[in-house]
């Protein structure tokens, strides 16, 4: 494979110089920020050989070449183009001053979360199994000691991260922000301090303390955010803008005591008495929005919710569904949208294998095939932008199969005990309907193979 000439090929086919504002790459493919997306030759590209597809999201040309092989074009290209390597942190400011706000909001969001889904998988992880565990032992299933160590440490370790990730998400909201990550912790902490009434307590309870704010201007419950995600996103948010102003106008000598004091202080206080009870009714009414819509019935809101999820990925709105994972799971004890994300990520797997099976296209059977497998692991953007949108018949298959496997999903009340994980292992999240998960995505898959295969592509 000559690398030099994809590389020259690559940078023709983006309108050279003139349109090229920076590259990078990450493990599979070459991204690159270019000033007029009309100037770019995308179908051509596809047709590089060792290209297997190419597609614009987050404001980049993504180019998706696999591993190992971009890495070498890369460094080609760098020497075509003569410019500097740029880091993927690099690109992504480059590329965000080119959306929109909605746009950028959405990626933020992602931003924070990448970090820490490995917690909230292996949180998730433990809470299915020690579920599955309990239900096997209560109906005789299974004989285990749930008195041991392991059995005990298991089933404190497992909603560690959920009790805890208010911490979480300031931490990484702060490194998002250009805040101090620490001071954001401590906001974190703030919101669930031991002296507030837990959260998952005032059902039961109700509220057991009040408290008067702003000189007796109204009153606001002492109840802490245990659970809850876009209040302490907004209240890193203002933190940010509070130590950032303080530093340009806080002396030196003063700025290490002056700067935090007030940063934590007057965020502190303006989240327990306002941004946070304003932004639990907003993220509570979106979360009973989403869960109206999933429990229409006869699962007619699931149906049309999975058939839409792969154009929500396409345009990048998906980035924010792990907030609508934690709110669910946080308000019911389970999430009832990630069900209908992982029919819809092995509806696109299943679409791209029909592909794979039946084309005589060397080229794209190459790509087709390593795509489909990706995506029944829950990575769906090799299939989606590499193959099915490309064909667009097998990406209308994999939503419809996608409809079809969440229909059943809604039908059965399939929910998931944690995030972060699709396809074939996200069954880890639903060992307590482990048989109805199976079904939902062998629906999915079916359903979209076989209507991927019966209608096809155009092939020149």
């Amino acid at each position: 494979m000559d690398y030099n000439l994809i590389a020259k090929e690559i940078y023709e086919k983006i309108g050279g110089k003139e349109n090229l504002i920076s590259a990078a790459h990450c493990a599979t493919r070459l991204r690159l920020v270019v000033g007029d997306n009309e100037k770019i030759d995308k179908s051509s590209i596809e047709n590089i050989d060792g290209v297997k597809g190419a597609f614009i999201a987050s404001g980049q040309l993504q180019i998706i070449l696999g591993t190992g092989v971009v890495n070498k074009v890369y460094n080609e290209f760098t020497q075509v183009a003569g410019i500097e390597e740029t880091s993927k942190e690099e690109l992504k400011t480059i590329s965000t001053k080119k959306e929109n706000l909605f746009k950028r909001c959405i990626k933020t969001i992602g931003d924070i979360f990448v970090p820490i889904i490995p917690a909230i998988v292996a949180s998730g992880f433990l809470m299915g199994i020690i579920e599955a565990l309990n239900f096997m032992v209560n109906n005789n299933f299974l004989q285990i000691d749930t008195s041991s160590s392991i059995y005990v440490f298991a089933k404190l370790f497992s909603n560690t991260a959920y009790i805890f990730l208010p911490i979480l998400i300031a931490f990484s909201a702060g490194k998002v922000f250009g805040a101090n990550p620490y001071l954001a912790a401590v906001i974190g902490m703030l919101m669930i301090h031991t002296e507030l009434q837990n959260a998952w307590t005032v059902a039961s309870e109700g509220v057991l303390k009040t408290q008067s704010v702003f000189f007796g201007l109204y009153e606001i419950n002492m109840v802490g955010y245990q659970g809850h995600v876009i209040p302490v996103i907004i209240a890193v948010w203002i933190l940010s803008l509070i130590e950032k102003k303080l530093h340009k106008v806080v002396p030196a000598m003063l700025d290490l005591f002056v700067t935090p004091l007030v940063s934590v202080f007057i965020t502190g206080y303006l989240t327990l008495a306002a941004v946070g009870p304003v932004f639990v009714w907003i993220e509570n009414g979106l979360i009973e929005i989403i869960q109206y819509i999933l429990t229409i019935p006869y699962g007619i809101g699931s149906f049309l919710m999975g058939g839409a999820y792969a154009t929500t990925v396409v345009s990048g709105v998906h980035h924010m569904y792990t907030v609508i994972d934690l709110g669910q799971i946080d308000k019911y004890g389970y999430t009832y949208w990630l069900p209908l994300a992982s029919a819809a990520n092995v509806a696109q797997g299943g679409a791209a294998l029909a592909v794979a099976l039946k084309t005589k296209n060397k080229k794209l059977k190459s790509m087709a095939l390593p795509s489909s497998l990706s995506a029944f692991m829950g990575i769906t953007e090799p299939a989606i932008f590499g193959v099915n949108i490309r064909y667009m018949r097998p990406f209308i298959a994999a939503s419809i199969g996608a409809a079809f496997g969440a229909l059943y999903a809604s039908i059965v009340g399939l929910g998931a005990t944690g995030t972060g994980v699709t396809g074939i292992f996200g069954i880890l999240l639903h060992l307590h309907k482990p048989v109805q998960y199976i079904i939902t995505m062998g629906i999915a898959v079916v359903v979209s193979f076989t209507l991927s295969w019966i209608f096809g592509i155009k092939e020149d």
